[in-house]
């Protein structure tokens, strides 16, 4: 049975394109077997009509601060009562400035005053408006205050710009509000993860690399961070927006990434190593530009660590998770990969043809144990990554219990 089950949930809308999104939200929660209420902002219903809520959750929108309809003309208090979660989904920069300050303008800024449940905030918004100070200041203050920020996404944009304020999939709101099991699985734990590629310079201008985006490693992160987790994240070149209460250190090469694993590793009480690096660097790189002179090069490489298996042998090891990206034999060479590493967990998934997960927000993951197989399936990266962090604290309190 869904976590969501007999929930209360109400659902917030505020002025913004990706109000399109909140359809399919407050469907898939009443999919999952949650109550919905929706709340719209004046603004939210320029761009979907409250008649569309109110088929999807069964219930009236509610939209009116003094309705004398309401208890006692009190709806608000009657709302935050009723509520054991508050979704604003989304979230836009004026509604998240207005609660930032206190205001009670509306009804859904005054249920989210007025309520003793958990409040999350999806944001969403132009990328200039998200990099604003100002938004980061008033997102900080509300994070202070105890509310959850969930996002935002990185990418194109509804104006043309390509950057962070794209509103989480409802896929991904759904899971961030439904783990009640994962949260506080890593209370009091120290995390490490490395995420991205990697970058090996042939000269000042070219170099190795992969197709890795970082989403999965940086998805992980944010799911062992709502466990409880201390997460320390290290992370290869990538475009992505950092995880909020994460410390981050950025690295390039693989033995930069190795430096910085093993200054923190002792440290940690769980390492997974999300990042896909580089296998091999050249032996010399050039101090200026290659030039394409020649009809071939020849170009020496050397292998490079291997960060996972380093940690895995180290004395009194971290509880070491590692990511397998086969192209085929996926679980044959991930079981490999697992005992020949000496990892205590190994994810895998099947990379290239028409659904490589490389840059994507889905992936499909297969964990191998020492002794068992467990099938994730296809999903969101933020779904499996959830997914994987429960079981991983599942095993590690296994492990450290015997």
């Amino acid at each position: 049975m869904s976590h969501l089950a007999d929930q209360h949930i109400l659902v917030g809308i505020t002025g913004g394109i990706a109000a399109y999104k909140s359809a399919e939200l407050v469907r898939r929660l009443g999919d999952q077997g949650a109550q919905v209420q929706v709340i719209m902002t004046d603004a939210a219903k320029a761009f979907i009509a409250p008649l569309t809520l109110q088929a999807l959750s069964g219930r009236p929108v509610r939209d009116t601060l003094l309705d004398p309809e309401a208890e006692s003309g009190m709806g608000h208090i009657e709302l935050g009562r009723w509520a054991d979660t508050v979704l604003v989904a989304p979230a836009s920069a004026d509604f998240i400035a207005r609660l930032a300050v206190g205001l009670a303008s509306d009804l859904l800024s005054t249920v989210c005053l007025a309520t003793p449940a958990p409040v999350y905030l999806a944001p969403a918004m132009n990328q200039e408006m998200w990099r604003k100070p100002t938004t980061q200041r008033n997102l900080a203050t509300l994070e202070a205050d105890g509310i959850t920020v969930l996002g935002p996404a990185s990418g194109m944009q509804a104006c043309g710009d390509d950057g962070p304020g794209r509103m989480l999939e409802p896929e991904q709101l759904i899971n961030s509000i439904s783990g009640p099991q994962v949260r506080g699985a890593l209370e009091g734990m120290r995390v490490m993860i490395t995420a991205g590629p990697t970058w090996e310079a042939l000269d000042p201008v070219r170099g190795l690399s992969n197709h890795s985006s970082g989403k999965m490693g940086y998805a992980v992160a944010t799911a062992a961070r709502s466990a409880g987790a201390s997460v320390d994240l290290i992370s290869g070149p990538v475009t992505l927006p950092p995880p909020r209460d994460i410390k981050i250190q950025k690295v390039q090469t693989a033995q930069q990434m190795l430096a910085a694993v093993e200054k923190g590793v002792s440290k940690c009480d769980i390492f997974i190593g999300v990042a896909a690096v580089v296998d091999y660097r050249p032996i010399q790189t050039a101090a200026s530009k290659i030039k394409k002179d020649a009809q071939t090069l020849t170009v020496e490489l050397v292998r490079n660590p291997d960060i996972l298996a380093q940690v895995a042998h180290r004395p009194n090891a971290p509880f070491t998770v590692g990511f397998a990206a086969e192209t085929d034999h996926a679980i044959e060479y991930g079981r490999q990969k697992l005992q020949s590493k000496g990892l205590d967990l190994i994810a895998v998934n099947q990379v290239g043809g028409e659904d490589s997960p490389f840059g994507s927000d889905n992936n499909q993951l297969t964990l191998i144990g020492p002794h068992d197989e467990v099938d994730l399936g296809l999903d969101s990266k933020a779904v499996l990554a959830a997914q994987l962090v429960e079981e991983i604290a599942r095993r590690y309190h296994e492990k450290s219990s015997t």
